[in-house]
């Protein structure tokens, strides 16, 4: 007697795409949407919500361009010093758009 496959094999097969990567996707959209009224965020959640690396966001926190806290043994950034962040950025920034003549 043949034996059936998991019902997500079934379904990536019947997709055509890895069972992995279908998994990955389940994933992403079941989980819960990030808490947008958090007022400390963890690295990787201020790292997201800047779009860049896990790396770089330390590396801004370890630079002092974004400040961050120590709550107990756990480092958080505050969410307005993301902003801060973005603000000092955008007005030491040089345009970089040509005009054209």
């Amino acid at each position: 007697m043949p034996t059936a496959l998991p019902p997500l094999t079934r379904i990536a097969d019947e997709l055509g795409i890895p069972e992995q990567r279908l998994r990955t996707l389940v994933l992403e959209h079941t989980a819960p949407a990030p808490d947008s009224t958090a007022v400390a965020l963890t690295v990787e959640e201020a790292a997201r919500r800047l779009g860049i690396g896990r790396t770089t966001m330390y590396a801004l926190i370890a630079s002092g361009e974004v400040s961050s806290v120590l709550i107990g043994r756990l480092r958080r950034v505050p969410a307005e010093a993301l902003a801060a962040y973005l603000a000092n950025r955008s007005q030491t920034a040089a345009p970089t758009v040509a005009h054209a003549v």
